[in-house]
């Protein structure tokens, strides 16, 4: 999988947007200050998850943005799914609706254990979690994993590196 910067950003902005609590606000230039986002690029993210219910503004010297629900409500899958749409598709296509022919057959259920995964751990994972540190134990064990930290490159490599 590969995340894109928008839904790292978007990810990121939303979790300063909890940090600020319940009915707090921060303005666009803070959030874009407190994680590196390009000011611009946060400008369309943050309309995107306004669109989307996340996020609302408030206009005025003492506005700013702030959650539109709790950050114990908004999983990290829906921010996501604001800014890129479905997380896993396949051509364009939604995974369950792709065939595949011969012995690719099974390839498809590949493909949804695959979406399943990411949903396991995006859905259960929410904002305040993000804010308070406390992730999901599910979550906590897949990074507990010393293999999970190893890139697929650098273990292909290791057996050929030991001679």
């Amino acid at each position: 999988m590969r995340v894109s910067a928008k839904s790292d950003y978007a990810v990121r902005a939303a979790a300063e947007l909890a940090a600020a609590g319940v009915g707090g606000h921060r303005k666009r230039e803070q959030i874009a200050a407190a994680q590196q986002i390009p000011s611009k690029f946060l400008e369309t993210i943050l309309l995107d998850l306004k669109h989307s219910g996340i996020v609302k503004s408030t206009r005025g010297a003492e506005g700013g943005y702030g959650l539109a629900r709790p950050a114990a409500d908004i999983s990290i899958a829906d921010v996501v799914r604001a800014v890129d749409g479905p997380m896993a598709t396949m051509r364009g296509e939604r995974v369950e609706q792709v065939t595949y022919e011969g012995a690719a057959t099974a390839l498809r259920d590949v493909w949804v254990a695959v979406r399943a995964s990411l949903r396991r751990v995006l859905e259960t994972t929410s904002l305040q979690d993000l804010v308070d540190n406390h992730l999901p134990d599910q979550v906590r064990e897949l990074t507990a994993d010393p293999e999970a930290w190893i890139s697929l490159n650098r273990r292909r490599r290791a057996p050929h590196d030991q001679e």
